[in-house]
């Protein structure tokens, strides 16, 4: 990442960061939290540019279709800082409720004398047009236009919304667009290495912290937290981890035991390599693999916070593994990179960076780590596959590819081992969960591959 300029005005701070995530290929979520470690903002003003950033990410669509209609120029003809500018205006006079008309439109306006001065009067006239005119605010109409209605309500990218309403219709496909947009939950898994799950609720509610249960995995809690993970009561000792609770079921599904053999192919940041070693009673052997070492280096971090000394991480390439893997691994996790369809509320500004060539161009990748990983399987093994993906075509389209070419594999189906969880699997036993169905966790996708021979 180039230079980083910090500012303690949030909508500023917001701003900047904004139009550098439009203009480069960066993560919101690690400069938001760069931007927080610097200390220039304090109190409310953490909160109101973390809800800026995300928000207007999020709501991107729907913004620029309002924008639409009150500016004489198309979203797409305005100069990018422009754009910012009237997105982050119009987010604040559109969902911040708590934020007064006259403050979000005159602060949007400094924010323009000090950016772009000439455009000022011009941001000035549109914001007040939208604030007056929001009653007059037109969107496609349902049954005509169900996907114009979609992409413009619910701010997702067209051709995504075309593919949800392929796969699942346009009922649920309005509750998942809908769900889509909102702000996930926060979900910690909790270390059973070191606490239990009915322990750690009872440290969390002694701090004041509140937290459930979730419905589908036994280690995962909904937390509510205002501040840093970081901060939270048991985090520094290592009694609990950040994970969804779609991914922890994914790592479930694997079901390593005590004392075999593991490896994780594409193992970053390490959510599910160090949910293994908790399943495995860090007792066995996990060998975790990524490209960088900057990567395993966090990994390693993870492992030494949770009391985890069964993973050795290796520098390596997941389509070409070591020769040395064939055939020696009871279990193997593919947690395949894909498009991240399935998180794009966690990380809004990915919808808007992706087509479906993406999908086809990612998908020749997976099916070669796949290909890879199963060389890595002993005889009689499982092979996971998994993506944080919505798309079939990165996931049931590539596992039906590789049982054409792999007859020594067979797909289980996961409800005969998981009948608890049996509806979140599809007809043929794949993992599948959807945020508007299930508890509002991420959408993922997971394949037991067994191995049969001797």
């Amino acid at each position: 990442m180039g230079e980083f300029v910090s500012s303690p005005n949030p909508r500023r701070a917001a701003a900047d960061l904004l139009l550098r995530v439009e203009q480069e290929p960066v993560f919101a979520d690690q400069l938001i939290d760069r931007e927080l470690s610097l200390g220039l903002l304090q109190g409310p003003d953490r909160g109101l540019f973390t809800e800026l950033v995300y928000g207007v990410l999020r709501r991107r669509g729907t913004l620029d279709h309002v924008i639409g209609q009150f500016s004489k120029q198309p979203p797409e003809k305005l100069e990018p800082t422009v754009l910012i500018l009237l997105r982050t205006g119009l987010y604040q006079l559109l969902y911040l409720n708590r934020v007064p008309v006259s403050a979000a439109v005159n602060e949007t306006v400094n924010l323009a004398a000090a950016m772009i001065p000439r455009a000022k009067g011009f941001i000035n006239a549109v914001l007040r047009s939208a604030d007056r005119g929001r009653e007059r605010i037109t969107y496609p109409d349902r049954q005509r236009d169900p996907v114009g209605f979609l992409v413009a309500t619910y701010s997702h990218p067209r051709w995504l919304v075309e593919q949800w309403l392929q796969q699942l219709g346009p009922v649920e496909t309005e509750a998942l667009a809908a769900a889509m947009g909102e702000k996930p939950p926060l979900t910690a898994r909790v270390n059973t290495l070191r606490i239990t799950r009915d322990e750690l609720l009872l440290k969390l509610a002694a701090a004041g912290i509140t937290a459930a249960p979730c419905r589908y995995s036994p280690l995962a809690l909904t937390v509510v937290a205002t501040g840093g993970v970081e901060q939270l009561p048991g985090f520094q000792e290592g009694l609990f981890t950040v994970q969804d609770e779609s991914s922890q079921l994914a790592a479930l599904l694997l079901a390593p035991r005590p004392g075999e053999r593991v490896l994780d192919l594409c193992a970053a940041p390490g959510g599910k390599a160090t949910l293994l070693a908790q399943l495995m009673e860090n007792r066995g052997e996990i060998v975790a693999c990524d490209l960088t070492d900057a990567k395993l280096l966090r990994l390693e971090g993870s492992c030494t916070r949770l009391g985890i000394s069964i993973i050795t991480t290796l520098r390596s390439d997941a389509t070409a593994p070591p020769p040395q893997f064939l055939g020696s691994f009871h279990r193997v996790l593919v947690d395949a990179p894909c498009s991240g369809l399935g998180v794009i509320r966690r990380n809004p500004e990915g919808k808007w960076r992706k087509g479906p060539h993406d999908l086809e161009r990612l998908a020749v990748t997976q099916k070669k780590i796949l290909k890879a990983a199963a060389g890595c399987v002993a005889p009689g093994g499982l092979l996971l596959y998994a993506t944080c993906s919505t798309s079939e075509r990165e996931n049931e389209a590539v596992i039906n590819e590789f049982l054409a070419a792999h007859p020594q594999f067979l797909l289980e189906d996961g409800r005969a081992e998981f009948p608890h969880l049996e509806e979140l699997f599809t007809e043929r036993g794949i993992f599948r969960s959807w945020p508007h169905r299930h508890d509002a966790m991420d959408g993922f996708c997971a394949a037991r591959l067994r191995r049969t021979g001797e």
